[in-house]
């Protein structure tokens, strides 16, 4: 224990000491966050702030030491998008290098053996992949890395959902009765790393992540989560990972669904996400920040619970989740202003229940 709290304090202030040379050296080279009709900050900022979270992780792991049969690889795919993210946050690299970037990068990682294998789900006792576990895990790491990179919209917001993500996982890792001492590690010193990022980039920031923290810190996340989740006796459902990031993941389903319908390309980027919509209800930068912080709270809640639900609890927790994640999206618009299904049905039956009464 003592050798965790060390790490993550090691992690913590290297990622802070850092900080004030990396913002230097931003400005000096470039690596600057230009503002513009879709962004919300109205200064230019720097944006290499990834490095700090990346060098604070380097520094606590080497006081862990986190062992692992798969560590060269899991190394090479954090390499290729650091890389990427640092050179994306200089020159801004087009979405089909980025994407090819991470399918190589995920398609390292699964070559060395680490893969979604099965999954035990609450309506089905077990659901092996087979030869589509590769497909899968390619899927569910890139799939991540692009939540946490398209969430990252205001000062604070991708650094602390990913903290309160990694915390839950920690929590998860700590009772689970299969020993995780290398997911435990890694998600020390994230969270120790992030948190010292976070000391400059809640708002106002002083700079940003970029995107090569972004890369960086949603390829981590899917790492520990296949570690922790998909390589024990007990694997846990394929659906508590899914809540634990619940805020990047909805917040990215519904872009493409919104994108889709106003047939636009799927990474076009616009200013429908999660905390456009919050700001544009009234909301100021930093409440929406603190509001998407308490729905992640919800969902990592939520993750805990069905980790420890039996069937009926865990089908009572599922429905309750979906049926309000759709009511809250067209709430405040997640899917456009005017798309609401479920709300337009009630009111037209409260209208009808309405005049029924009144007749």
């Amino acid at each position: 224990m003592l050798y965790y709290v060390l790490g993550l304090l090691v992690a913590f202030v290297v990622s802070v000491i850092t900080l004030p040379f990396i913002i230097r050296f931003s400005k000096k080279y470039g690596f600057v966050d230009q503002p513009n009709s879709r962004k919300v900050h109205k200064e230019v900022k720097p944006r290499l702030g990834g490095i700090a979270i990346i060098l604070g992780t380097i520094a606590g792991c080497l006081i862990l030491m986190p062992q692992s049969e798969y560590m060269v690889e899991i190394m090479i795919g954090a390499v290729i998008l650091v890389i990427t993210g640092i050179v994306d946050d200089r020159y801004a690299l087009s979405a089909k290098v980025k994407i090819i970037a991470q399918i190589a990068s995920a398609v390292v990682v699964v070559s060395s053996g680490l893969r979604i294998e099965y999954v035990s789900l609450p309506f089905i006792e077990h659901l092996e992949f087979g030869i589509l576990s590769y497909v899968v895990t390619v899927f569910w790491i890139v799939a991540i890395v692009n939540s946490i990179n398209l969430i990252d919209g205001l000062d604070g917001l991708a650094g602390g959902v990913a903290t309160i993500a990694i915390i839950t996982i920690l929590v998860m890792a700590l009772f689970n009765p299969i020993a995780q001492t290398t997911v435990i590690a890694f998600s020390v010193v994230l969270i120790g790393s992030t948190v010292g990022f976070l000391f400059y980039n809640f708002h106002p920031a002083k700079l940003f992540m970029g995107d090569t923290g972004s890369l960086f810190l949603g390829y981590s996340i899917a790492i520990i989560s296949i570690l922790g989740f998909y390589k024990s006796v007990t694997a846990l459902s394929l659906l508590v990972p899914l809540i634990i990031l619940g805020v990047p993941i909805i917040d990215t389903f519904f872009a493409i669904i919104r994108r889709a319908l106003n047939k636009q390309k799927i990474s076009a980027p616009d200013k429908g996400h999660l905390h456009h919509r919050l700001l544009e209800m009234g909301y100021g930068h930093r409440e929406t920040v603190m509001i998407i912080y308490g729905i992640s709270i919800l969902f990592s809640v939520a993750a805990l619970a069905l980790s420890n639900s039996a069937f009926w609890g865990s089908l009572i927790i599922i429905t309750v989740l979906m049926v309000n994640i759709q009511l809250f999206a067209e709430f405040i618009g997640l899917i456009g202003k005017e798309r609401a299904p479920i709300l337009k049905a009630v009111k037209k039956l409260s209208l009808l229940t309405q005049s029924l009464k009144r007749d």
